[in-house]
């Protein structure tokens, strides 16, 4: 019995110390106080990409989307971390904790409020790439 036993936690510690970390992906939105209609469009349209084709990961906290208001002073590290100006969208990869960050802010407005199907496909398209 003792021996199954310590089998069992030599196979369970191996498992872990081999186990690759799950990759992931902070998709962080600043905005300011007042919003454009394009501004408003960027949210809502991450929201819509993140709810139809990543829901699991969201849920097991694979991927956190964050808002920010950038003019809000709490929030100004985070302003200066990612040197967000303005309205901005990044995607923060986050591997063995060294973080990769991509400004997705110049595709955002170029597409989310006339093309959103644009967007979203852009959108997820690049969710994708980081998740691998």
């Amino acid at each position: 019995m003792k021996k199954t036993i310590l089998t069992i936690v030599m196979m369970l510690l191996f498992v872990a110390a081999f186990a690759e970390n799950p990759v992931k992906l902070k998709i962080i939105y600043f905005h300011l106080d007042r919003r454009c209609p394009t501004c408003i469009s960027i949210e809502e349209n991450t929201k819509k990409t993140l709810d139809t084709y990543f829901a699991k990961q969201m849920e097991d906290g694979t991927i956190v989307f964050q808002v920010f208001n950038a003019e809000d002073s709490k929030n100004e590290p985070l302003v200066e971390k990612y040197e967000a100006d303005g309205s901005s969208l990044f995607l923060t990869q986050i591997n063995d904790g060294k973080e990769t960050t991509t400004n997705f802010t110049n595709f955002a407005f170029s597409y989310s409020r006339n093309e959103a199907e644009k967007f979203i496909a852009g959108l997820k398209e690049e969710i994708e790439k980081n998740l691998r």
